[in-house]
């Protein structure tokens, strides 16, 4: 029942952004190019894959190729930042701007994470309508008109380029598997109450990382075996959760409530049901990234990589995470307890539809974490406001 963060991926991690951030930590807002147009844009794209409700390994996907497309064509305002998709698994050569000739990037950055936003969400209307709005204030700024449509030209064939990755990384693939059966075999997973929801995503190991070599590359140790002999790891450890339940304090509740991020939590009222939209995870680590971005001053173009970077980590982690959720099938506490201890105990917060090792919030919160303090040192303190 115990989570073991990813820290093998974090190390990896670590190694891959070594050298992606000493410009980063320079920068500040000292550029012409205003990076609240970017952080707008992107919480834009926060507030679209809560509206859709997409899953934390699917919203990782849509964060990862927004953000890095942004980063790619906002790069090309300070040619120091190298290019990310250069270092990943898959992409072709980006797109360079047309020597001797007029861009402004921010435009270009708008365009191109707009651009994969409307590709990879359902709600285009509400994305077009914070594009356009931006693009306005943009183009008022004084940006000749030749300028603006080239820079527009120029996100779009960076978006067009990250796209031709983006459709090979056998997300569609995963689309078209023959559902997922649970195996019923004492402690592996089945789907849990009160809803008996199938299993989220359980071919998301089939994915093709962004940073890993494959999603094994960091295969975690063997959770405990399952065993009710009182003397066994897993009874022991089984038996703490379900008496910790007893004891929660109204700070240990509190806290759960605000790490909860389930994505689609579930309310019930006598005979009738409703999803209670919330952010997911990964939009919790966007947001932060967000705050410390502003509270650094960094310039556009240090924001976007940091937003890139951290996504990259997001969608690498849940591939990383997911590949040992449905190689072990382990079981939930919901589960082991309701069949060995007390029928009638439910946890606190909802348990989400998928095996239990290993934690999705340990592993991808704690290599985000590992970039985070990579971009922004040890020291760093901010004031948590997502969903206050």
């Amino acid at each position: 029942m115990k989570k073991i963060p990813g820290l093998l991926l974090c190390t990896a991690i670590c190694l891959f952004i070594s050298s992606c951030t000493e410009t980063g930590k320079k920068e500040t807002a000292t550029s012409v190019a205003n990076p609240e147009f970017l952080h707008r844009s992107i919480k834009r794209l926060n507030d679209v894959v809560i509206y859709e409700i997409f899953s934390p390994p699917v919203a990782s996907r849509i964060y990862a190729y927004a953000s890095l497309s942004a980063y790619e064509a906002m790069r090309w305002s300070d040619t120091t930042y190298p290019s990310l998709a250069a270092q990943f698994n898959g992409f072709p050569a980006m797109p360079s701007p047309a020597k001797d000739q007029s861009y402004d990037f921010t435009v270009a950055a708008v365009k191109a994470m707009f651009n994969i936003t409307q590709r990879l969400t359902f709600t285009k209307d509400s994305s077009r309508i914070t594009q356009d709005e931006i693009l306005k204030e943009l183009k008022e700024t004084g940006i000749d008109k030749k300028t603006f449509e080239r820079s527009l030209q120029f996100g779009d064939t960076i978006a067009a380029t990250i796209w031709q990755r983006a459709v090979k990384d056998h997300y569609k693939e995963t689309r078209g598997k023959e559902r997922y059966t649970p195996k019923n075999v004492p402690g592996k997973w089945k789907n849990t109450p009160p809803d008996y929801l199938d299993a989220v995503e359980p071919f998301w190991r089939e994915m093709v990382p962004l940073i890993m070599d494959s999603s094994s590359q960091f295969k975690p140790v063997a959770p405990p075996p399952y065993s009710l002999k009182k003397e066994s790891t897993f009874f022991k450890e089984m038996t703490e959760v379900y008496e910790t339940s007893k004891t929660l304090t109204a700070e240990q509740k509190e806290i759960a409530r605000f790490w909860d991020d389930n994505p689609a939590a579930i309310e019930h009222s006598g005979h009738m049901m409703f999803v209670n939209k919330k952010a997911s995870p990964g939009g919790h680590w966007i947001n932060i990234t967000a705050i410390a971005c502003k509270s650094k001053n960094f310039s556009a173009v240090a924001s976007a990589q940091a937003y890139a970077m951290v996504a990259a980590t997001m969608f690498d982690g849940f591939i990383s995470c997911w590949d040992e959720k449905y190689r072990s099938e382990y079981v939930r506490p919901v589960t082991a307890i309701n069949e060995s201890i007390d029928k009638n105990w439910q946890p606190m917060l909802q348990t989400p539809p998928f095996p239990e090792y290993t934690s999705g919030h340990s592993v991808v919160s704690s290599s985000i974490a590992t970039t985070l303090t990579r971009i922004f040192g040890d020291n760093f303190s901010f004031t948590d406001d997502y969903e206050l």
